[in-house]
């Protein structure tokens, strides 16, 4: 028989620490409540004595979980694991933990998991959702919650600025000779790609030159690849891809056409999560999704903390990074 040892309570921890047990609870659920000499002196205690706090008990008493969620469309696109990464150890300072949804670019699927989630988070964040404007409000009413890419006044959210690094693309297409321009799409229903192709054509409209939209419906290699007919279809020179999976794949594509890169053609991806490894080195648009994970859980914290919802718009810009899929030479 194995003999199972009882674990170490609050009232022990208390007793070495020489403080009341609503100041233990308090240093592992609201620490700004003590001075931090008493939070450093119960943390030592409760190290050495091996405590961990029960956070079932802690939701049932309090209502408080520990726990806050993290939807993401597409957790195979190497654009989130940095996300996701830089928001676990955000939320792991305050000592919670993150559930982590997939939707797989189904926003059916993504109102389900929020569904399943409000139950044993405190918070949300959604990151490129899929859903409509009207459903993200319905559940912020419900629940505190922070988006990424994302734009609807009220709540809060973290925005990547993808436009700023796309207008530099377009820009630099042109300066190469380029005056027919390929944007290589997105989902729809993403926040990105219209700020995207908004960007695009705003940009090529006040350099005089064309933009078609090609259509690749999910960002992926395959996507890319199969686009590759109807973007020379347009009689483009250049291509701007929705992401770097996409423009992986239109690379391929070209290939298997003979088309070379950046001789016959230049590609430019967005996201900057592939253009190092790709051959010939991809062109793309700088990544902040680190940054925007950590800002929005950090945010949601705060809305925890204070439990006061505000209209924080936290924008980050993007620049273009050249590689060697746009030719210096040029296309007249």
């Amino acid at each position: 028989m194995i003999k199972r040892t009882k674990g170490v309570t609050i009232s022990q921890v208390a007793e070495a620490a020489g403080v009341a047990r609503s100041s233990v609870s308090r240093a592992f659920t609201r620490p700004d409540m003590l001075s931090p000499e008493t939070v450093e002196r119960i943390m030592k205690a409760a190290e050495a004595m091996g405590y961990v706090p029960n956070h079932t008990a802690r939701a049932l008493s309090t209502g408080r979980h520990g726990n806050i969620g993290l939807i993401v469309p597409d957790i195979a696109n190497p654009f989130f694991p940095p996300m996701i990464q830089a928001a676990q150890l955000e939320a792991d300072r305050s000592d919670f933990c993150i559930f982590l949804g997939n939707t797989e670019e189904n926003p059916k699927q993504e109102d389900k998991l929020v569904g399943r989630f409000a139950g044993q988070v405190e918070g949300l964040v959604l990151a490129s959702s899929r859903l409509s404007d009207e459903r993200i409000r319905a559940h912020a009413g419900k629940l505190p919650l922070v988006l990424i890419n994302r734009d609807l006044d009220g709540i809060p959210r973290v925005l990547i600025d993808s436009g700023s690094g796309v207008r530099e693309a377009v820009e630099h297409l042109v300066k190469l000779g380029h005056r027919k321009i390929a944007y290589v799409s997105g989902p729809s229903t993403s926040w990105s790609n219209k700020q995207r192709r908004s960007a695009m054509r705003a940009a090529a409209s006040g350099l005089g030159v064309a933009v078609e939209t090609v259509p690749a419906v999910l960002p992926s290699y395959n996507s890319g690849r199969n686009a590759v007919g109807a973007i020379l279809a347009t009689g483009a020179t250049a291509a701007v891809a929705f992401d770097d999976l996409t423009a992986q794949g239109v690379l391929a594509g070209l290939a298997e056409k003979s088309i070379s890169v950046p001789l016959d053609f230049s590609v430019i991806g967005c996201d900057d999560v592939l253009g190092a490894v790709t051959y010939p080195a991809l062109t793309s648009v700088s990544n902040r999704s680190m940054e925007a994970g950590r800002v929005a859980v950090f945010l949601l914290l705060d809305m925890l903390q204070s439990r006061a919802v505000r209209d924080v718009r936290y924008v980050l810009e993007t620049h273009l990074v050249m590689r060697e899929t746009t030719a210096l030479q040029s296309k007249n």
